[in-house]
């Protein structure tokens, strides 16, 4: 089998019925099957899947487990010679999953692809970050990016001026549509599971780049991302407690305790000034 596509869901329930006609109408050529993992959604998306789409295999979960674990649950199952890990709220375009594979399949040292996303208007959606540093992080927790948006901490970090029509190895992807050879899965393990949610996909990226692979944009293949649509439920200030938790493991765990230590003592502020966001109406937090 070419490939296995892999959605996690949570309380998306119109979202995931679109994502999955597209990709059944959207996908030929190659042999592929498709496994939902519903993280305890209880909204009807669950028996949606069961009652009109029989041909997916479905997994329901008793608790929400958050994104690592979750995905984790249709890696293990996966039967493809790629996985792809595929959020509920996208829609894909133009046979996407088949030119990804023929992406991925023809560069050997490749470990991890991702297409190019589009907004719903079909506006790209910047999806190509460079890998987080203590200063970049230290300075969005702040808001920062938002003021002073070309210091060049930050214009590193979001990769300003990264050329999108073009196929390159770059520092991570995102995880809204993260296509991976199984075997990398094999050899360098599955998504850390210490993530609930955000910086697990960065955190692999890191991993598979350390132990000599590359990850790869293509321009080749277009998917839409609606975006934050099941984290958008979840209130600013948690999922501000959420980004800030992940953000500190990852530091930790490819930077070491200081600097670890340094961000942690952003940590009241940052949670301050995302309660101020969420008084103004103005929160909105990660790319989830």
């Amino acid at each position: 089998m070419d490939l296995s596509v892999v959605i996690l869901n949570w309380k998306v329930k119109e979202l995931l019925r679109q994502c999955l006609i597209s990709v059944y109408r959207e996908t030929s050529d190659i042999d592929f099957e498709v496994i939902v993992v519903d993280n305890d959604s209880r909204d009807g998306s669950a028996e949606m899947v069961t009652r009109e789409f029989p041909q997916a295999r479905l997994i329901v979960n008793d608790r929400n487990v958050g994104f690592a674990a979750g995905n984790n649950v249709g890696i293990r199952v996966a039967k493809g010679e790629f996985v792809i890990l595929l959020n509920p709220d996208t829609e894909l375009r133009e046979n996407a999953l088949a030119k990804m594979v023929a992406a991925i399949r023809a560069n050997p040292d490749v470990a991890v692809c991702g297409p190019t996303l589009l907004n719903a208007d079909g506006s790209l959606q910047p999806s190509v970050r460079r890998f987080p540093t203590p200063a970049s992080q230290a300075l969005v927790m702040l808001k920062l990016h938002n003021l002073f948006p070309r210091i060049k901490p930050i214009r590193e970090y979001f990769a300003s001026g990264f050329d999108y029509l073009a196929p390159s190895s770059v520092d991570q992807v995102m995880g809204a549509a993260f296509m991976v050879r199984r075997t990398v899965f094999e050899e360098s393990g599955l998504l850390d599971e210490r993530y609930f949610i955000w910086f697990e996909e960065v955190d692999f990226c890191k991993r598979v780049i350390d132990a000599g692979h590359d990850v790869m944009y293509t321009p080749e293949a277009h998917i839409i991302h609606h975006g934050g649509e099941s984290f958008g439920q979840v209130f600013g200030p948690k999922k501000q407690h959420y980004l800030n938790s992940s953000l500190l493991k990852y530091i930790r765990k490819h930077y070491g305790l200081a600097p670890a230590v340094g961000l942690a003592l952003l940590y009241p502020l940052s949670m301050a000034l995302a309660w101020v966001a969420e008084f103004f109406g103005l929160s909105g937090t990660g790319r989830r």
